[in-house]
């Protein structure tokens, strides 16, 4: 048997590999998409005050820091009572609406723009964003690289940190937005708008324009039939900070909504002995395997699949763009899950129009950003929309405060079964029997995983805090030599 490794995979946050067995004819006989990482933050917040957690979490992440930020505050919240400042609220949201736009502009741009505007098969020297800037417009690099910085700035003026917060306080936050700092945030608002609704434009002119990019996205082998989740509000709009999570299958049937706290009703968690990151799935239909189908216990948690569950988009430019989508598209649910880049670029503008919202609500510069807690009620769940998928933290602390136990089902964590599966297609898609794969064809099957935009930085970590180095030596299609760190 013959094997090929994809080991480092790239353009990814955190580690990972791909390795794929061919059978004697040369066929892929099966794949495995491996972490070969141990996240261990679940175990070490455990004895730190409550309180604590949503500053030391951050660090789970550099890319995607306030997800947990937000997820942990909503969870020691609820250790504490559950009463948040309305204010407070506000403020949160309107971080984190920043905060989604400068991770889609990394996305999108430095992740996977290069695949297609400069090509999947395009020489790997220059298919990054580096290329985009000489081969197809210095300008539109710029101007991401401006945007990006402009939401990061944003983040820094609500919150005093643009990453890794220590914000978020039980009951509210530590510092409200001043008069002042509004002011330099509602240009810059306006600017990141405009922005949003020029990447849309450039999407459709540089990828839906192109035939062979459009027949990629919905005739590829890129699809699943298996199910989707996202947070909505009372309308079925997206909701990034708040609401309900829905689950509907990707016929457009609803199987569950369910309030955060009851998350542990409706998700268990699979594990497998040959990777670090668990597999996620619904607990009310047991595990079934990596199986697609009406049955399955399996679902995706991606940009794509919160506006598959969604009825409508929250904000009028935005679901403007949502419904063109999937006209396009030509179903809903799409199972197009290269449509997920697209996906992400409609998000950006619902975010941008509601972070325009935010500076022009009369109430956000007040002062009654917190309300100090009476009480310790001990458990407390917080549910997000990271960028990545449903991030989900659930705490239990003692009666001094102290943090007993912690669960986190991270959004990357939800795709995994996914990111698994697809990546077997494509590979088994892409890979023919006698004939060598080229690299463009290998960086196909990497783009399976890539339209997850997958956080493993997140997903997993490795413990005591180094990074894994395991050498493999194949001889004659077999297993000669097997170096692994300690």
């Amino acid at each position: 048997m013959t094997t090929i490794s994809i080991d480092p995979i790239t353009r990814l946050e955190g580690h990972g590999k791909i390795e794929i067995f061919l059978d004697d004819a040369g066929a892929v006989e099966d794949c495995y998409f491996q972490i070969p990482e141990l996240r261990g933050f679940e175990r070490f917040v455990v004895g730190r005050p409550i309180e604590e957690l949503p500053r030391i979490v951050t660090r789970i992440c550099g890319v995607c820091p306030a997800s947990h930020h937000m997820a942990s505050a909503k969870a020691v919240d609820g250790c504490f009572g559950g009463e948040v400042a309305p204010l407070a609220v506000k403020l949160r949201d309107m971080y984190y609406q920043a905060h989604y736009i400068h991770s889609h502009i990394a996305h999108f741009f430095a992740l996977a723009a290069p695949d297609f505007l400069l090509g999947p098969d395009a020489d790997p020297a220059i298919r990054n964003v580096l290329g985009i800037a000489s081969q197809v417009s210095l300008e539109v690099v710029a101007a991401a690289v401006k945007a990006r910085a402009q939401a990061q700035e944003i983040q820094r003026l609500i919150g005093g940190r643009a990453t890794h917060l220590v914000w978020c306080l039980p009951g509210g936050v530590s510092k409200g937005l001043k008069k002042e700092e509004l002011a330099a945030i509602q240009p810059v608002a306006d600017e990141l708008y405009d922005f949003a609704l020029g990447t849309l434009t450039l999407f459709r002119d540089k990828v839906l324009a192109n035939p062979d990019y459009v027949k990629l996205i919905l005739h590829g082998p890129y699809t699943l039939d298996v199910h989707n989740m996202g947070l909505v509000d009372e309308q079925n709009a997206p909701n990034f900070y708040d609401g309900m999570v829905r689950v509907v299958d990707f016929r457009g049937q609803e199987i569950v909504k369910y309030a955060p706290a009851d998350y542990a009703k409706h998700v268990a968690e699979h594990v497998e002995p040959w990777t670090y990151l668990k597999f996620p799935y619904l607990k009310q239909r047991g595990w079934r395997g990596f199986t697609e189908g009406i049955e399955s216990s399996l679902y995706t948690a991606t940009p794509l699949s919160r506006l598959n569950v969604a009825d409508r988009m929250a904000t009028p430019r935005a679901n403007e763009a949502y419904a063109e989508m999937f006209t396009t598209l030509g179903q809903k649910p799409s199972r197009a899950l290269l449509a997920q880049h697209w996906a992400r670029l409609v998000e950006m503008v619902q975010n941008a129009e509601t972070l325009k919202k935010y500076c022009a609500d009369p109430e956000i510069t007040g002062d009654r950003f917190r309300v100090v807690p009476q009480r310790i009620t001990g458990e407390g769940v917080g549910i997000v929309e990271a960028m990545r998928g449903t991030l989900t933290h659930h705490y239990t602390c003692d009666e001094r405060g102290i943090c007993t136990s912690a669960n986190l089902i991270v959004g990357t964590t939800n795709n995994n079964a996914a990111i698994h599966m697809v990546t077997k297609k494509v590979a088994q898609a892409m890979i023919r029997p006698g004939v060598e794969p080229t690299e463009g064809i290998l960086n196909r099957i990497e783009m399976a995983f890539r339209a997850f935009d997958p956080c493993f930085s997140c997903a997993t970590h490795s413990l005591p805090g180094q990074m894994p180095l395991e050498v493999r030596v194949w001889k004659g299609g077999e297993l000669h030599r097997h170096f692994k760190r300690p």
